[in-house]
This record gives C-alpha cells, sequence and structure tokens, in this order.
C-alpha cells in the first residue's frame, strides 16, 4: 500500500506500507518566502517516524533544515542532491547521502534513484520505489529533455508529483525556473503514470515580493488537470489539499 499526503509546496510524505519519506522540507515561513496555503505539519517535530528524507536543492523553500532541526531522530537517512550532505550534517544529521543523476542509495527498505533536474542551481529530482509501488517526485525543475531518460528508464510510475507555477524570476530578465502547466502536462503524457499529483503552486513571494521579484501562476492546479485530461488522458489527475491523504491501489 502507498498512501501520498502533501504537507505543503513540494514537502510530500510518502507511505510506503509503513516506511515514511519526507520530501524537500519546508516548515517554516520567512520575509519574502510564503506557502500560500495551510501546511499540514506545523513543525518537525510533529513529523510521523520516518525511514528518510530526500532533498532536491539547497533552496531554502526545499531544504528548510533550521526548522528541521527539531526532529527527535537524528540518525534518519537523508538522500540528497551533490553539495547539500555539509549542511545537512551541521544541522545535527549525520547519516546523509549524496547523489547525481542515476546513482542510487536505499532509505530503509526504499530504493532512491537521483534523476536529471535544472533550476539555475545543481538540482536532482528523485524515483523512489518500495512495496511494488513507484514514485517520481519532480521537485521544481524546469521541463527539460533530459527528463524523457526517466520515462525510458522506468515505465511502470504509479505516481508523478510535479510542479506547476512556472515560476519566474524579474531580475533574471524573467527567466523561467520551474515547469508551467502546460509542461508538466506535457511531461506527463511523456512519462505516463497512472496517477498524477500538481505540488509547487501555491509559493507566494508576498504582495511587493510578487510584484518586483517573482511572476508564476498561483494556485491554478486546475489548469495542469485540464492539460492532462488532452494531453495524457490515461493519467487520472488528483489534487490534494494539504494534510489530505491518497491510498494509490496495487
Amino acid at each position: 500500500m502507498l498512501t501520498v499526503t502533501r504537507v505543503v509546496h513540494a514537502s510530500v510524505l510518502l507511505d510506503f506500507g509503513g516506511a515514511r519519506i519526507l520530501t524537500d522540507p519546508w516548515l517554516s515561513e520567512r520575509r519574502f518566502y510564503y506557502q500560500g496555503e495551510p501546511r499540514s505539519i506545523a513543525t518537525a517535530a510533529d513529523l510521523p517516524d520516518l525511514a528518510g528524507i530526500v532533498i532536491s536543492h539547497e533552496h531554502y523553500d526545499h531544504c528548510d533544515l533550521d526548522a528541521l532541526a527539531s526532529y527527535p531522530d537524528k540518525s534518519v537517512p537523508f538522500a540528497v542532491a551533490k553539495g547539500i550532505a555539509a549542511k545537512v550534517r551541521a544541522a545535527g544529521f549525520p547519516n546523509v547521502t549524496e547523489l547525481d543523476p542515476w546513482q542510487t542509495t536505499r532509505l530503509g527498505p526504499v530504493e532512491v534513484i537521483a534523476t536529471p533536474a535544472s533550476h539555475g542551481v545543481h538540482e536532482v529530482t528523485f524515483v523512489l520505489r518500495a512495496d511494488n509501488h513507484t514514485v517520481y517526485f519532480g521537485a521544481d525543475t524546469r521541463r527539460i529533455d533530459d527528463l524523457d531518460e526517466i520515462a525510458h528508464r522506468y515505465p511502470d510510475v504509479d505516481v508523478a508529483l510535479l510542479p506547476i507555477n512556472g515560476l519566474k524570476i524579474r531580475p533574471l530578465a524573467n527567466r523561467q525556473m520551474v515547469m508551467n502547466a502546460a509542461e508538466a502536462a506535457e511531461f506527463t503524457s511523456t512519462l505516463r503514470p497512472r496517477l498524477s499529483i500538481p505540488i509547487h503552486y501555491a509559493f507566494t513571494s508576498g504582495p511587493i515580493g510578487d510584484r518586483l521579484m517573482t511572476k508564476s501562476t498561483r494556485n491554478r492546479p486546475d489548469l495542469y488537470r485540464d492539460a492532462v485530461t488532452d494531453l495524457a488522458p490515461d493519467t487520472t489527475v488528483h489534487i490534494l489539499a494539504p494534510g489530505e491523504p491518497l491510498a494509490v491501489p496495487d
């Protein structure tokens, strides 16, 4: 049995038959970084027992190590992108493995494969496999051709977690940093998961930041769902509120 529960943004709890993996923890807010929706877990101390944590890249809204420091089990294993391990250890968690694309480790019974990404800093996405289920976690990557290799190597994806807000950074001439809903739907048609769950769409930089620093399509997961209906009709899209669990059938 696989159960998927959104926490907030790109933070998701994946429960593979009792082995729980947390993706890209973000459990606090600060100026210009607002979650835009109520998160389902208040603090790291409220997290369930975890088999492991995966971190795609070092941006604060995906790698909130200060807030995570209150998680009581300091031996919990991490799988992270290259360059992050020292920061994880400095936060009090010594059990960490760095991965480049196509490298593999295990978090308890869960096989974790780092896969390609592009986001302006070093980033990976992840394929996670356990309990006869395969999940693809897309973090906040752009749509790049290298993602197509994931579909070739893993044609049996049960659930895809895909970012959809098309975030652009205004000081960089509106450079797009995250795939948008249409691009995510196109990738869904390539990946062909049984189920897909949009993530990374409620974030806001606040009234000033949204006007001067960032630009994105906020709170419109319906755009992704409708595009998938056209481009990938065999994939079922589930739009989950934070804290709403989805049981994935075998």
